[in-house]
């Protein structure tokens, strides 16, 4: 045999200096950060662990961002959809301004979009006083936290669906209906299995993102402990009151929960995916 002394070229020039790179940039901005959360968590007793991240109020915070967070990303998951499938199946006057308005609630400080929902919400407000008519009250409950939380997580859904139905060939719908499928079956067999790992990716970041949304909600909420308290700001309320041990406890927890989420999102992509290899 002849023996080979040429090393084998790697398609990326300079590999192994770019991982590293990678590596420790990733160590500084996440890891390490991320690493503090348990250190200074680990100060706490495990009971006295488990006796502050299930107080009655903080389960209440708990519960309100879940809640509103898995409520807004449904939501968004459906809107989102109907959103892409409309950018890109028709044509029509201002399509180009309304596929850039898309990406406004990640331009717009949350701040802002906070204090505009909230004028707009409130019973004085333009929308606020058509549905204050009705006995039906947006600003400081929790519809309005969930309105908040849509607003800021409908792009992720547009965004991941969007590419995918771009490259979906139309072929496809019309082989469907020469078999004399109907729409709704064209939809749910032929559209939907296509495009289910990008829609369920948009899902799970829209509410990964609501968990964690702080400025665009604070002012909406109201702040009113067991109702309309989320759990960022329990967070920033013991962060106020220099208990760090506390803050970060509960952080740990919405991180934890993060890391469920992500994981969720990766095992039903996958399976989203193996059933679309399967169809195909």
């Amino acid at each position: 045999m002849k023996r080979k002394n040429s090393k084998k070229k790697r398609v990326i020039p300079g590999f192994g200096l770019s991982l590293g790179i990678t590596v420790t940039l990733m160590g500084i901005i996440v890891i390490i950060p991320l690493c503090s959360l348990v250190i200074f968590s680990a100060r706490l007793s495990p009971s006295d662990f488990i006796a502050t991240v299930t107080r009655p109020r903080v389960l209440s915070s708990y519960q309100v961002s879940f809640s509103t967070a898995f409520i807004a990303a449904v939501v968004d998951a459906v809107m989102g959809m109907i959103l892409a499938w409309v950018l890109v199946r028709y044509d029509f006057p201002g399509k180009s301004v309304m596929n850039g308005m898309i990406e406004l609630p990640f331009a717009l400080p949350t701040a802002v979009a906070g204090i505009s929902l909230t004028h707009l919400t409130t019973a004085n407000g333009w929308v606020g006083s058509i549905f204050h008519r009705f006995g039906i009250e947006i600003a400081y409950t929790r519809l309005g936290i969930t309105i908040a939380l849509i607003f800021i997580g409908i792009p992720f859904v547009v965004r991941s669906v969007q590419p995918v139905l771009e490259k979906f060939d139309a072929q496809y719908e019309e082989a469907a209906h020469i078999l004399g499928a109907s729409r709704r079956q064209t939809v749910f067999r032929v559209i939907l299995p296509e495009i289910a790992p990008s829609l369920i990716a948009g899902f799970t970041m829209s509410f990964a993102r609501g968990l964690g949304e702080y400025g665009s909600v604070v002012f909406i909420a109201g702040n009113m402990p067991y109702e309309t308290e989320i759990a960022p700001l329990m967070i920033m309320s013991e962060l106020q009151e220099f208990d760090y041990a506390s803050a970060t406890s509960i952080a740990l927890v919405m991180l934890a929960a993060s890391f469920v989420i992500l994981f969720v999102n990766a095992a039903l992509q996958s399976r989203a995916s193996k059933i679309v290899t399967g169809i195909a």
